[in-house]
């Protein structure tokens, strides 16, 4: 009798974990769903936040979050190599524009590890960059490398201030920054994930 049980927890767990392997497979990036169902709280604690920040600059909340992913991987505490801050990687001197742009009396830089205000600062760089890029069809991949590599690169990238509309795929190819490159390549991917389940 006890042989039976083992046998039927055993045969129970596997068909447990064949089932989540065949889920977290067809999600189309096993690794991040394997990973966001062991540590859902990480994956998923800044979800309503980036949704209201997102909505405030008529960004993708989707597209929000697969910049968080990419730049900080959700840690609020994050210190880039160049001395960007927080969930979206903030630079000191884009979040100084942004607390002039928006008034934002006595800001310390080391505000950006508060996840709100490191929100708030990343999703209005990022709104101004996709208004730079309006008058382009698909403005996301220009948009995404003017958030890394700055405004001056990506214009000589897509053919000036002001450029006529170019195919995504042309800008793309002009990229001389393979960190840049992949990086924009990288967050599409992860968007294009959160599209496909329909959800963040």
């Amino acid at each position: 009798m006890i042989r039976f049980f083992f046998k039927l927890v055993l045969c129970l767990l596997l068909a447990l974990a064949a089932g989540f392997a065949y889920l977290a497979l067809r999600s189309g990036d096993p690794v991040y769903t394997v990973y966001e169902w062991i540590s859902p709280a990480r994956f998923q604690q800044y979800d309503r936040l980036i949704r209201a920040v997102a909505a405030e600059h008529d960004l993708d909340p989707m597209l929000v979050k697969a910049v968080v992913w990419r730049e900080s991987r959700f840690d609020p505490q994050k210190y880039g190599s160049a001395r960007e801050r927080g969930l979206m990687q903030v630079s000191e001197k884009a979040a100084n524009e942004w607390a002039r742009e928006t008034k934002i009396d006595n800001f310390h830089v080391e505000g950006l590890f508060d996840p709100k205000t490191n929100l708030e600062a990343g999703a209005w760089y990022l709104h101004r960059a996709f208004e730079h890029w309006g008058n382009q069809p698909d403005a996301m991949p220009f948009a995404l490398a003017e958030y890394n590599a700055g405004a001056s690169r990506a214009q000589r990238w897509g053919g000036g201030d002001g450029a006529a509309a170019m195919p995504a795929r042309a800008f793309l190819n002009n990229i001389n920054f393979p960190g840049t490159r992949k990086y924009v390549d990288s967050i599409i991917a992860r968007y294009q994930f959160y599209k496909r389940r329909g959800r963040m």
